[in-house]
């Protein structure tokens, strides 16, 4: 059975003054449910806090905005509660876990008396997020923690640079050995004004999730039977999934385009089906000749294209 491919946007779970937490739903993008994939997104307003909370699944964290604090989360939940959905357990606020156990129970984990415990747990009435109160300090984040832990996209090295074409940054476990423990790779895609990114798929059986950071274009997915199962406009905000041995390619509009997405499995693998890598180039001609039902003359033609181009094509 076919299933619908379609970039969704998210939707808003909670928030207030302090900020929103988004998240897309299974039920609106089925291929969260297929792949077991979760999605959400956090936007923070100045002093805006998100509560202590932990999640049911690992995660890839992609910052999105810094000056008011927009964070992308993409992980895998085959593991978790829901899977296709994030499932987070709040520890303090109005749904937090402790709210739960009477205060018999909170007093003796705690060592507190029974109403100084009651007092606790009911004193932050927020859920979620709260908008912290003017003047109120929190500590300052330690470079040293930021080790093995976080990798800037934009000031890392890159894999793939193309001319007027577009830019990639790999994470994986050499760049970033945390991906390991969490089990997914990722990668960050770059591309110019009216470029387009060569038919490719994942060779190592895996999903590919992909978020638009900014810009737009369109994108064609074609399955392993040679039909195309998505043809549609993408833009800023937007998601979709590409199924497993799925060929993906995308073209930019006038603004360009760029991504972030995941993939599942820590050191991935792509094969793509245009370009100097792709495996027209190796392949004969006289076996390009019979396979295409062609002439030499359009074999040389075919042959002579792309031969310093890889992965990005500038307009022509």
């Amino acid at each position: 059975m076919a299933v619908d491919l379609t970039p969704r946007q998210p939707t808003k779970a909670y928030g207030g003054d302090g900020g929103a937490y988004f998240e897309w739903s299974p039920a609106e993008l089925p291929m969260l449910g297929v792949a077991s994939i979760g999605a959400a997104k956090l936007s923070l307003a100045a002093g805006g806090m998100s509560l202590p909370s932990y999640s049911d699944s690992a995660k890839v964290a992609y910052v999105l905005q810094v000056t008011e604090l927009v964070v992308l989360f993409l992980g895998d939940t085959s593991k978790g509660h829901r899977p296709g959905q994030f499932t987070n357990f709040q520890l303090t606020g109005s749904s937090g876990i402790f709210t739960g156990f009477s205060t018999e129970f909170v007093g003796r984990a705690w060592d507190l008396k029974q109403d100084d415990a009651a007092k606790l747990v009911s004193s932050q009435p927020a859920s979620g997020i709260v908008k912290l109160t003017a003047g109120r300090k929190l500590p300052e984040p330690v470079p040293e923690d930021r080790k093995d832990m976080a990798l800037n996209c934009l000031e890392a090295k890159l894999d793939v640079d193309i001319p007027n074409g577009g830019r990639v940054v790999v994470l994986n476990t050499v760049n970033l050995p945390l991906v390991k423990e969490v089990g997914l790779g990722a990668d960050l895609v770059r591309i110019d004004a009216h470029s387009m990114c060569s038919p490719g798929f994942s060779c190592d059986s895996a999903y590919q999730v992909t978020y638009i950071v900014r810009g737009s274009g369109r994108v064609q997915v074609v399955g392993p039977d040679g039909k195309r199962v998505l043809e549609t406009r993408i833009e800023g905000g937007s998601l979709f999934i590409v199924p497993r041995f799925h060929v993906v390619s995308k073209i930019a509009d006038d603004s360009g385009m760029e991504w972030f997405s995941i993939i599942t499995t820590p050191n991935p693998i792509f094969s793509h089906l245009a370009g100097k890598t792709s495996v027209w180039k190796a392949i004969s001609p006289e076996v390009l000749e019979a396979s295409f039902n062609t002439t030499p003359e359009m074999e040389k033609l075919f042959r002579s294209k792309r031969l310093d181009s890889e992965i990005f094509f500038a307009p022509n």
